[in-house]
């Protein structure tokens, strides 16, 4: 009878032995598209005092490299583009979303994945091989960890850690026994506390640009025979011992090669939290059915899981734009009054008398079916109480974005040219010419650059 190996070890096999025609066309262009999407992300940081404060660390401890900051155009060590791309593109919160793991794949995948290829100087293929073994893995770790995990842990910047180093991983082509190394190293520095939605700090894009560095880290050091621990994820000292209450080790391995979870990835529409997403899209639903004006609402109850409770509650009067992504209250009320909660509405209105006026209308409850759903499934229910004396019940069982309401690639490419043209990050032109560099980049023999670099 064959040995039974670890679930770490089993993943660790699948992320050094996955190969491109294992992976289903129709996957592949999935991770064609969140690349994209990822890329408009990044580029709407630009600016941003927080990134912009990480741009200036790297530029201090990092010199001339083959890498691109996307922000600023210059090439740098992969190590510190990583970084910067990664802050980057969390800022914005517009980068995508697995709801079962409640992870943002996108912002600790992609950054190290393309300052590494662009460093070795890799297949088109190779990328798409390294993000999808990045995503799968990931995904499955966030699963892993529970929901007692991300009460007080942002799962982007603990799974995120690992998920980067397998992505890595794939590209410097590293054997089993050291992807379960990179494994290791990734998992003993995965980081990430959600205290800092309290008072608005900064530490959102501190927890990608740590995740996607320490990922891209790890799997170096296993290049170079440093050795991880072999169950970072599962053993009596690892994550799950420290960081969760629930973990379900089968999680790990659920489906290698059968199921893909990059298919099952959400694009975010509107530029908030996606905890808000479902009562948004429900509130627009009962706002347009009814033709009501916010004025004639009275109030309006949002049903929510609990992890909504837990990120979003803390929130209470929001003195920023990024705080205010995160109050059920705000982004309910840009909708009202907006019809969106676009980038732009966050920064113009945020904490406009009528924005702030329908943001007092707002509560959330703890509702069992929605709960009972999540997070798999991300209900929204609302209830809304006209001042004429009217209940009305609001209901979007998928948001926007998520795979069975998705983005097609025409709104993908316009999602991203508004996410460029808010930030002035590149021009239409320029982001034209990448949006067609991604869209058939697995023709590529050798990964180039996405923007022109910046003049000396």
């Amino acid at each position: 009878m064959a040995e039974q190996i670890s679930p770490s070890a089993e993943l660790a096999l699948f992320a050094a032995g996955l190969r491109y025609e294992q992976i289903p066309a129709d996957v592949l262009r999935r991770t064609e598209d969140l690349m994209l999407d990822w890329f408009g992300s990044a580029l709407a940081g630009k600016g941003a005092r927080p990134v912009e404060s990480i741009e200036r660390f790297a530029r201090q401890m990092g010199g001339d490299g083959p890498a691109e900051v996307l922000i600023s155009r210059r090439r740098t060590t992969p190590l510190f583009a990583a970084m910067v791309n990664a802050a980057a593109s969390h800022f914005i919160e517009q980068d995508d979303v697995h709801n079962g793991s409640v992870f943002h794949p996108a912002a600790v995948v992609f950054p190290p994945v393309l300052a590494v290829a662009q460093a070795l100087g890799s297949s088109g293929r190779d990328v798409l091989v390294a993000a999808v073994a990045g995503y799968e893995v990931g995904i499955r770790v966030g699963e892993f960890l529970g929901r007692s995990h991300y009460r007080v842990f942002h799962t982007t910047g603990t799974a995120g850690s690992i998920a980067a180093a397998v992505a890595v991983g794939s590209l410097l082509k590293l054997n089993a026994e050291q992807m379960q190394d990179a494994i290791g190293s990734a998992g003993t520095q995965a980081a990430g506390l959600w205290e800092f939605l309290r008072d608005a700090a900064d530490s959102k894009q501190l927890h990608t640009a740590h995740a996607a560095g320490s990922g891209l880290t790890a799997a170096y050091l296993a290049k170079d025979g440093f050795k991880g621990a072999r169950q970072i994820l599962e053993g009596a000292k690892g994550m799950a011992a420290g960081m969760s209450s629930d973990a379900d080790v089968t999680r790990l391995t659920d489906g290698l090669l059968t199921r893909w979870a990059v298919a099952e990835v959400s694009f975010k529409y509107h530029a908030s939290c996606r905890h808000t997403h479902p009562a948004a899209d429900a509130l627009l639903q009962v706002m347009r059915q009814h033709d009501l004006a916010p004025a004639q609402i009275a109030s309006v109850v949002t049903h929510v899981h609990q992890g909504a409770i837990d990120v979003l509650g803390p929130v209470v009067d929001p003195v920023t734009v990024h705080q205010a992504k995160f109050s059920m209250g705000t982004v309910l009320g840009l909708v009202a009054v907006h019809g969106s909660a676009s980038v732009a509405d966050f920064e113009a209105s945020f904490k406009s008398s009528e924005v702030v006026a329908f943001r007092n209308k707002v509560s959330m409850q703890l509702d069992a079916e929605v709960d009972g759903a999540y997070p798999a499934r991300w209900i929204g229910k609302v209830e809304v109480k006209t001042l004429d004396g009217r209940l009305l019940h609001g209901r979007v069982d998928e948001p926007k974005g998520d795979p069975g309401n998705s983005l097609n690639r025409e709104e993908i490419e316009q999602k991203v040219l508004r996410l460029a043209q808010f930030s002035q990050g590149a021009s239409t032109q320029e982001m034209r010419s990448a949006c067609d560099a991604v869209w058939q980049i697995e023709r590529n023999d050798k990964i180039g650059y996405l923007l022109p670099q910046a003049a000396v």
